[in-house]
Formats: structure tokens, C-alpha cells, sequence
């Protein structure tokens, strides 16, 4: 079977084979044989359109010398048509060339796929709960929160690719003491007060309150704590709706708005409680019910119920987890800003004391600061929250793609700094632009195809003719992309769907600059310019699922 009647991609196909090989040469080379394999794109196109170095990596444990492993791969790769050379160079590296249908095969599948080009079944059917972002409900959405917007998103949309059944859940923080600061801070400013020292002062509260009394004019005919408890309440549910408004308008969307009061209702607590008592891991000591988190590895174990009867914070912690398992996620993903670091052990370790695998069932990422440069200085205020920027204030200054795109880009456990500058800019610097314009530029090669009469599309391929170094370049990258789905996905990782996206932007424009698809002049079209078109057809395809799977547009004109 090719890869052209597969969802493996090329690639993966040969990776196959050459285990399958090693696996039947078993007795021979007596070692265990990896169970996953990955070629390399040698730099040197002359040195074919993969490589391995598999032999050298079996020479010791086998005992065998590397070349006479690479013989064995050799002798089994050379019985297969879609490859056109197989070689050993050096001390037994193995150096693949495809043939020509297997070019063709790439942007037949890639065609015949469309906007599913790219989804496999790495993950397939595994339920994953993803949750994000949760801030507190008593503020606009800030930069750190915004770059969980964007990474949170793209990676919720690249598992699903893969094939896991993907919820995307926001925690909604509403209840303890920040809240009685927030309804506190809202009535201050609705009675013309002072606001609480330790409440919230950015100038959204006063907009806020004001929304307030417009929304439950009676709420000033209240008194004491009947009236703080409204401007609470009100004020939750209206910077909740502004949050999701937000976050609508940045294409960041959730299935579950979970509220950590739900937690405490229908006894839910009690139960978890009771879950994890029956593991053997709950005791009581000097008056408070503690999880023995130390017995996993944790730093020290964690208080659930405080001796006063009241509830600590990793009480909802611990029942929230409880919560996730028991509506059937398989894994849960933590994704937590750079002050959560210490989260990791505890979370890890509370999976463990409910009988699951750590490793498995639990993954948490931690987000590095974001910094905003303008006009050469750092910019730290914001208008409305009186603090670093928000959300709304960045899509302002670049947009929702510029936003999105840059704040992927980069692995998430690195910090990051955003150059409103660069990104505002028409140019190569800017690297959404960069993609967005390769995108734009295949659009309008293709309509001026078209307009020439050039044919093009899944019956006009002819890989016999794509045999040009850039050609064959700009194959190899596109069938590389279900490969990088498939990464980004088990890693967690987004960003290598961003960086994949330049890499090809940069081996499309490569490949225009040396490879007229258009005639000149008088020149009558020829089926070199429908193989050539039909691989720019390709081409957008790719990069189009790639931006999709970013939320970001693909525009056809800029």
C-alpha cells in the first residue's frame, strides 16, 4: 500500500519498513529492535530524500559492524518501487532516494485529503481534558493569560487532529476570599469609598460597578452584606460574560466552564474525600484531614480540610482531579503560569495517591512570562487594569493573528518577548506575514493559472516532470507534515506546527524563485506548468491546514 492510500505519510511508511526488516533479521542481529523509528532530510540533497543512521545505533548492542546492519536495511528497502536508490555512505549511513510516483503519491494524497491532510489516529479515541487558562473572575484577561489563549487553543486543535477526543475546560475560580475583595472593591467605588487596600484598584472596577447599578438598579437600596453579596455576584457574572466575549472575539473557545463552587455542592467533596481515603493516603493529624502526597515524591504532604473545619485550596485541588477522572479523561493537561511551577510534584503525586500513572494521566505545562516591546522600550501599564497589558489591548496593537501566530511560535517553557513593531510590519521580519504572504502569493499564481488556461489539480500531477532540486525539496517538506502534526501532538508542543509552516513558506518561495509555473509571453501552457501549478495547489493546502490548526486565517489577497 502507498502512502497515497494510507494516513501514513511517506515518511512513516519507509520508517515501517526498514523496522519490519530489522525485525525479520532478528536472530541475526540479536538485539532488541526500537519500536519507533524517525528519518532524518539530509541537508546534502545529494545525498538522497532521507536518511538513517539505524545501523550505527545497533553496531554495539548487536555486535554487528554498522555497515553490514545497513546492507541488511539496503537489501530489503531495494525490493520496494516507490524507492528509486537506496545507499550506504560512510561508516553505515543509510541514504534513500524516492522515486518519482512516490513524489507523485505525496501531492496526490495531499489533494485527495484536503483540509484533513495532516489528522492521523497517534491519538486516537483517547479522552484528554485540557484545561486553560482559568483566571480569576474578578479581571480583564492579562498577557500571560493571553498567551494560554492562543497555546492552549492550537494545542487543544492538534490532539484532536491526531485523533484524541479532546474538551477544552476553563476553571472558574469563584469562590474564596479574592471574590469578597472584588464584591468589596465594586461596592467601594458604587458608595463613592475608599476601595479595600488588598482589593482590586484597576480603573475596569469603576466601569465595572458602574454596569453593575445600571444592570440592578435596586442593588443600591441593599445594605451591608446583603449588598456586598450582590456586587459580588453581579460583577462575577458580568466580568465572566466580558472573559468569554473576549476570548470569542480572540477564537479561543471552551466546552466546559467549570465552577470550583460545584466542587463543594451535592456533597461532591465528601466523596472525593472518601476516593482517596479508600486508596489508604487520607490521615488526620493535630486536627486537619491530610493527603500523604510524600509517599509519591512530593515536597510534603498536603492539608485537604484545615483543623477550623474550613477548606484549603488544594481541597478543590484534589477534588477537581477526582472530578476530571471520573467523567471518563483518560489524561489531563495542566497548562499553568510561571508561579505555578511548584503545582507539578503535587499534581503528580495526588494522581498517585488515586491509584493512576503520573506520567500518563497527568501532564502539566508551565508558561514563561510574555514581554511586550514598543518603539524600542518594554510597555508594562495597562489603560484598564492598571497592571500589565490585557488581551483585548494586544489584539488592538497587532490583531488576532499577529497575537495568536507569535505567542505559539515559541515553546512555552521559554520566556518570550512580542515586537509590536516587527509585527505591525509588511515584511519578511514578521513571521505570520511571511507565512500568510506565501499563502497569499500560491492564491494568486493560481488564479493567473487559471487564466492562462493552465490545467491543474489531482489528474494534472506528472511527478515524472517534478524532478528539479527544488521540486523535490518542496515534496519532501510537504510530506513531512503529518509527521510534525503527529509530534506537536505527543509533545505538547504547538509550536512545531508554526515553525513547520515557516520552514515550508521558505521552500515554497525557494521553489518559485527557481521554477517558473507561469508561460512567458506567447509560451504555449505544458503539462511541466500544470505539474508545477498543481504542486502549488499542493502547497497552499498544506500551509492553509497548518495556520487552521494555529487559528489563524489563511488569506487568499494581502
Amino acid at each position: 500500500m502507498s502512502a497515497a492510500q494510507s494516513n501514513l505519510s511517506i515518511q512513516d511508511e519507509i520508517s515501517a519498513a526498514i523496522l519490519q526488516i530489522l525485525n525479520q533479521a532478528q536472530s541475526q542481529l540479536n538485539c532488541e529492535i526500537p519500536g519507533e523509528l524517525t528519518l532524518d532530510r539530509p541537508k546534502n540533497r545529494e545525498h538522497g530524500d532521507y536518511a538513517t543512521s539505524i545501523a550505527l545505533a545497533l553496531a554495539k548492542p548487536s555486535g554487528q559492524p554498522p555497515r553490514k546492519i545497513a546492507e541488511i536495511i539496503v537489501a530489503g528497502l531495494s525490493r520496494r518501487a516507490d524507492i528509486a536508490a537506496v545507499e550506504i555512505a560512510g561508516a553505515g549511513f543509510v541514504n534513500i532516494t524516492l522515486a518519482t510516483a512516490s513524489q507523485g503519491g505525496v501531492i496526490s494524497n495531499i489533494l485527495a485529503a484536503g483540509k484533513q491532510f495532516g489528522h492521523g489516529n497517534k491519538l486516537n479515541g483517547v479522552a484528554i481534558n485540557l484545561e486553560f487558562i482559568s483566571a480569576n473572575p474578578t479581571g480583564p484577561l492579562h498577557l500571560g493569560h493571553t498567551r494560554w489563549a492562543a497555546v492552549g487553543d492550537a494545542l487543544g486543535r492538534v490532539l484532536a487532529a491526531a485523533g484524541a477526543k479532546v474538551v477544552r475546560e476553563f476553571y472558574v475560580n469563584d469562590r474564596g476570599v479574592q471574590m469578597d475583595k472584588f464584591g468589596a472593591s465594586l461596592q467601594a467605588v458604587a458608595l463613592a469609598q475608599a476601595r479595600p487596600e488588598d482589593g482590586y484598584h484597576g480603573a475596569y472596577i469603576a466601569e465595572l460597578a458602574t454596569e453593575v447599578i445600571a444592570k440592578s438598579p435596586k442593588i443600591m437600596e441593599l445594605s451591608g452584606d446583603e449588598q456586598l453579596s450582590a456586587f459580588r455576584d453581579l460583577g462575577y457574572e458580568l466580568q465572566l460574560a466580558q472573559q468569554k466575549e473576549v476570548l470569542d472575539k480572540f477564537g479561543t473557545h471552551f466546552d466546559v466552564w467549570f465552577s470550583e463552587k460545584s466542587l463543594y455542592e451535592n456533597n461532591f467533596f465528601t466523596h472525593c474525600q472518601e476516593v482517596l481515603k479508600s486508596k489508604g493516603h487520607v490521615f488526620e493529624e493535630a486536627g486537619a484531614i491530610w493527603l500523604r502526597t510524600t509517599d509519591f515524591g512530593d515536597d510534603k504532604d498536603r492539608v485537604m480540610v484545615k483543623s477550623d473545619g474550613s477548606m484549603a485550596y488544594f481541597a478543590s485541588d484534589s477534588a477537581y482531579y477526582i472530578s476530571k477522572r471520573e467523567r471518563g479523561f483518560e489524561i489531563c493537561i495542566y497548562m499553568l503560569g510561571a508561579d505555578h511551577h511548584g503545582y507539578t510534584g503535587r499534581l503528580k503525586a495526588l494522581a498517585a495517591c488515586n491509584g493512576d500513572d503520573p506520567e500518563y494521566n497527568v501532564h502539566v505545562l508551565i508558561g514563561q512570562m510574555v514581554k511586550i516591546m514598543e518603539g524600542g522600550e518594554e510597555v508594562k501599564l495597562s489603560k484598564r487594569a492598571g497592571t500589565i497589558i490585557t488581551l483585548e489591548e494586544l489584539v488592538e496593537k497587532v490583531g488576532v493573528d499577529a497575537a495568536r501566530y507569535t505567542l505559539i511560535r515559541y515553546p512555552v517553557d521559554t520566556p518570550m518577548v512580542m515586537d509590536v513593531d516587527i509585527l505591525r510590519s509588511r515584511t519578511n521580519e514578521n513571521p505570520v506575514y511571511y507565512v500568510q504572504y506565501a499563502h497569499a502569493r500560491i492564491c494568486a499564481v493560481l488564479r493567473n493559472a487559471s487564466d492562462v488556461g493552465i490545467k491543474f489539480g489531482s489528474e494534472q500531477i506528472h511527478p515524472d516532470l517534478l524532478v528539479h532540486e527544488r521540486e523535490r525539496e518542496l515534496i519532501g517538506v510537504l510530506g513531512e507534515f503529518p509527521r510534525v502534526v503527529a509530534g506537536a501532538a505527543e509533545l505538547r508542543e504547538p509550536h512545531r506546527v508554526a515553525r513547520y509552516v515557516e520552514e515550508l513558506a521558505g521552500v515554497y518561495h525557494r521553489f518559485y524563485s527557481d521554477c517558473r509555473v507561469l508561460p512567458l509571453g506567447d509560451e504555449t501552457p505544458s503539462e511541466l506548468h500544470s505539474a508545477r501549478a498543481t504542486l502549488c495547489l499542493a502547497t497552499a493546502q498544506v500551509i492553509s491546514n497548518g495556520l487552521e490548526l494555529l487559528g489563524v486565517s489563511a488569506p487568499e489577497k494581502m
